[in-house]
Order: C-alpha cells, then structure tokens, then sequence
C-alpha cells in the first residue's frame, strides 16, 4: 500500500503485492476478524505517543460515497462536503490529538448503522397524543424537570460505548480530560453523555442560542431564588466579558468569555464568544464556543477547538490514498477491515514521515509514496541484472527513481529496509 498507485481495493493490493499475495490471499484477510481496538493502542503507545505531550480526545463522523446497495450498513447520510444526504456509509472516529504536535490519531472506529427511530430503542415509543388546550400558567401540580436524566440517543449510545471501550484499553496510561466535538453535538444531551464518563465537553452553540446572564440580586444580604437574568444581546456584549482584542487585515476579533446560562442546559457554561468585525464595512459575525468546565480559559477553548479540526486531515488522507473511498467490500467484517485498514495507515504514515522529514524537509504523503514506489522499481531492476552495481552507481540509481512523482527536492537519506 505504500508503493502502489491506483485505487486501493483487493485486487490493486494483490496487483501489487507480488508472490504469496494473490486476490483469494486478500479476500481470506479481509474475512478475518481483527481486533482493531487493540491494534491501533499497542501501535500508538509503542510509535507515536510522547511522554511530555498533552493529549486530547476529539470525535466526528465521516461519510464516504457508495453506489451499490448490497454493501453492509449502505444508507441515505448527511454529507458536508456535498451539502446534502448521499447514498454511502458512515463512520464515527475518535482521535487523540497532540496539543504540542497539532497531529490527530485515530485510535477507534465504528460503523454508522442509521435506525428506523434515532432514540434508544430500549424505550417504548408513546403514542401521540391530540393535543388540549389549556389555560395560561404553569399547570397545577407540574414538576420540574431533571435536566442531567437525559435518554440518549443511538449516535450518542455509540459514541459513549466507544470512549469506555478505549478507556479500558488505555486504562489510565493517558490522562483525557476534554471531549471536542462540533457543532452539531452543541446540545445538553451531548453534555451529559460526556459527562457521564468523566470527560468535559468543548463544542460549539448556535449562533441565535438564548443565552442568558446569571442574575444576581441587589441586596446581596437577601436570597433571590430568581435563576436567570438579562438575556445577552450578541450586538452589544458587556465589556466586563472582554478579554482580548486584536486586529489583522483591517477585520477586528474580540473575544468575550462569560459564566452564562442556557435554559435547555442543565447546569451552567463556560462561554467564549468570537465577534469578527469588518473595519471597512463594518459587517460583524460571531461564534460561540462553550465548555463544561468553568475554569478553563479562553485562550485554551479556542486552541482545544481549533485542534479538532486535524481530525479532517486524517479523514482526507484515509480517502485519497489508503483506500477508505475506494473499496468495494460486501460483507460486515470486510467493510470494518478496509475502513480501520485505511485510518490505520494513517497513523502508519504519521511513523514514517517523522523518520522521513529528518532527510526530507517538508516532505508529505506524496513524497511518502512516491519515495517506497521507487524503491519497489530498484528491487525489481536488480533482479535482472546480471550482477550487483557498484554502491556509487547504486546509490544514483536509488536517487533517480525514488524521485520520481514526489512534490519536494529528493535529500539523501537511507534506503528503506
């Protein structure tokens, strides 16, 4: 795999593979069951992981295209790079991502499989009820509701089965203490489910989300069971809540940081508000990032956020050269293999890179690739000479056809083994 060109399916694979690696060989592998789990830890805690690096735990979906409708778990999936549901299958990816490095490493899979309710099916479904109209008020007799009992749903279920399935791999060796997740797990119930595995959650609101000022009573001598105060007004933030303003290229960003409350949240938020305003035209936009912990500071929210974004790096690696867009399996256990297959040359090709980049500056994938594929040609042109070059010869030789398709300038280095 890391010296073929060409889609990366079973038979590019047994194509390239050579004596003992024929298309039944790949067919048999891609039957087995493997234990992925176990194989991605031993791997990063043996090759990529670092005693002094701060790690954090960040998760997302990716979803790759399929046409057929035989492939196990094939559905109807909201892809963002298309704007619109397509027929494919679904993955959920947790990473462990480097502060210091600012590298992402998949370290679990699972595979989406879309039910016919996304609620816990456990659950019984309650009919729907007319609905009666009723006075104005609060109903007599009403209960408040615990906010922190959520029901979870089969995305969040997975998700949560996911991170205790790796904290018992790891079991304790890395410290996690943050869960970055995007947008679209800016809810309470996402809360929870961190939560609920001792993990502080880093996402992001809506933009319009009702955020409210804790009130604070005028007499402080005198208890206030009033919970929430002013709602905060997004065009005109209180500057007690600012905390950094810079400008760069004539658009000004001003980060507020604020302990706020949200009515459909359970308890109160860490919450970091960017507002970008257009010097010339005067056009503003915002973002709102929020955590469950209250102590953490703005600067560490917008970095730990930003980071999460590596976890798409990988997801367009695994796609355009370790197959995870191209294979055409059928069967449940040999779609799990190519996918985990893919994500785990992922982290093979961050191994590589980091002894390839001391010869080879700046070097990528491309270069990675191109670097193995030369290699195979020097192996396969000395078996048919009649005797060995002399090493000058032989070292221009390693030169000339390992440079061949790479982006960067070829640097000496050692010849891979």
């Amino acid at each position: 795999m890391l010296g073929m060109s060409g889609r990366v399916t079973m038979l590019g694979i047994a194509r390239w593979t050579g004596d003992g690696g024929s298309y039944r060989t790949m067919g048999r592998f891609f039957s087995t069951v493997i234990p992925w789990a176990t194989l991605f830890w031993l791997f990063f805690r043996k090759h990529l992981w670092r005693n002094q690096d701060v790690y954090l735990l960040a998760g997302d979906e990716v979803v790759v295209t399929k046409a057929g409708k035989q492939t196990y778990g094939v559905d109807r999936f909201f892809c963002s790079l298309a704007s619109k549901p397509i027929n494919g299958l679904s993955f959920f990816v947790l990473s462990l991502i480097s502060v210091e490095r600012k590298q992402s490493f998949p370290i679990g899979i699972e595979q989406v499989i879309k039910s016919d309710t996304q609620i816990n099916p456990t659950l019984p479904i309650n009919k729907v009820k007319p609905k009666q109209k009723r006075g104005r008020g609060r109903p007599k007799g009403s209960k408040n509701k615990n906010k922190t009992e959520v029901i979870l749903t089969s995305e969040l279920l997975l998700i949560q089965k996911m991170i205790n399935s790796l904290f018992e791999l790891i079991a304790h060796f890395i410290p996690l203490t943050y869960l970055i997740l995007d947008g679209h797990f800016g809810n309470n119930n996402a809360l929870q489910m961190a939560r609920q595995v001792n993990l502080h959650i880093i996402s992001k609101l809506r933009h319009d989300s009702a955020l409210y000022i804790p009130y604070e009573h005028p007499d402080s001598s005198k208890h206030s069971r009033r919970k929430y105060g002013d709602k905060l007004d997004y065009r005109n933030l209180p500057d007690k809540y600012l905390c950094k303003i810079t400008i760069d290229k004539n658009i000004q960003t001003d980060v507020y940081q604020a302990t706020l409350l949200h009515k459909e949240f359970a308890q109160a938020l860490n919450v970091v508000i960017l507002v970008k305003i257009n010097l010339d035209t005067h056009a503003r936009s915002h973002v709102i990032l929020f955590s469950s912990d209250l102590d953490l500071k703005a600067d560490k929210i917008i970095d730990y956020y930003k980071l999460r974004f590596q976890i798409e790096f990988n997801f367009r690696d695994a796609k355009q050269f370790w197959g995870l867009e191209d294979f055409m399996n059928l069967s449940q256990t040999a779609v799990t293999n190519a996918a985990n297959l893919a994500f785990f040359m992922v982290n093979l090709s961050h191994h590589l890179l980091a002894d390839f980049r001391q010869h080879n500056p700046n070097s990528g994938i491309i270069d990675l690739k191109a670097y193995y594929r030369g290699f195979r040609y020097v192996r396969e042109m000395l078996k048919i000479l009649p005797q060995k070059p002399e090493p000058i010869l032989l070292a221009q030789i390693f030169a000339k056809l390992t440079s061949l398709g790479r982006i960067h300038p070829l640097s000496t280095g050692v010849e891979p083994s």
